[in-house]
């Protein structure tokens, strides 16, 4: 899942990058309000954590804009500014949630995993697909009663393809919602994390089946007669 930080701190800014990295989230940075609604124009997020203070363009108008051009997308403001007002005024222009600075990183994780679920799944934290179960708050994966142990961008990528399960997924769409704008992911990384994510699920009932020129598809595997 691909998420936004608009931030001019640069230390706080490769704080929450690192630490969502870690956590499997392709993470992106601006540093300034004009660039954030420039991006904001050509590049879809699952999630923008939005600073108000921002130089050239305020997060205030930075939301504005991107929810004058009917983005959906939660918002997330974190901020220094503990006002009523302020907060009211950011609820008001669309903001799905807000945090004071400063704060708990644990905190600021939870929030991120709710409200990305809140955008994905209808508030459900679980994606089901036969015995598969995958638990996008807790980050977890089971077959049945087992869990299934796998490295974060596998994770990444059974949970792209879950939220599209019975429909094709192409190799650019998963490398859109799979990498920020500093990785060095090819297309074959990709049908390296298929691969495993294939041998991986052997034993569920569940297959991710290639569609020649277009893409993989996740779907219950056909009983055997």
């Amino acid at each position: 899942m691909r998420i936004l930080i608009v931030e001019d701190d640069p230390v706080l800014a490769d704080g929450l990058c690192h630490s969502l990295q870690q956590s499997g989230y392709a993470v992106d940075h601006a540093a300034n309000g004009e660039k954030a609604d420039h991006i904001l124009t050509i590049q879809s997020y699952d999630l923008v954590i939005l600073d108000l203070g921002l130089p050239r363009l305020s997060g205030f108008d930075v939301l504005r804009r991107l929810r004058q051009r009917g983005s959906q997308t939660p918002v997330m403001i974190l901020t220094a500014r503990d006002d009523v007002d302020d907060r009211v005024k950011g609820l008001d222009l669309g903001a799905d949630d807000y945090l004071a600075k400063p704060f708990k990183l644990a905190e600021l994780e939870a929030r991120v995993r709710a409200l990305i679920r809140r955008g994905q799944s209808a508030n459900s934290a679980q994606l089901e697909l036969g015995k598969l179960v995958l638990d996008t708050a807790a980050r977890r994966v089971m077959i049945g009663t087992e869990p299934l142990e796998l490295s974060a961008r596998e994770l990444a990528v059974l949970e792209i393809l879950m939220l599209k399960t019975g429909s094709v997924v192409n190799k650019e769409q998963i490398m859109e919602r799979l990498c920020s704008w500093e990785d060095d992911i090819g297309e074959n990384a990709i049908e390296v994390y298929v691969h495993r994510l294939r041998k991986k699920l052997k034993a569920c009932d569940i297959q991710i089946r290639t569609i020649r020129g277009l893409g993989y598809l996740m779907e219950k595997s056909e009983p055997l007669l």
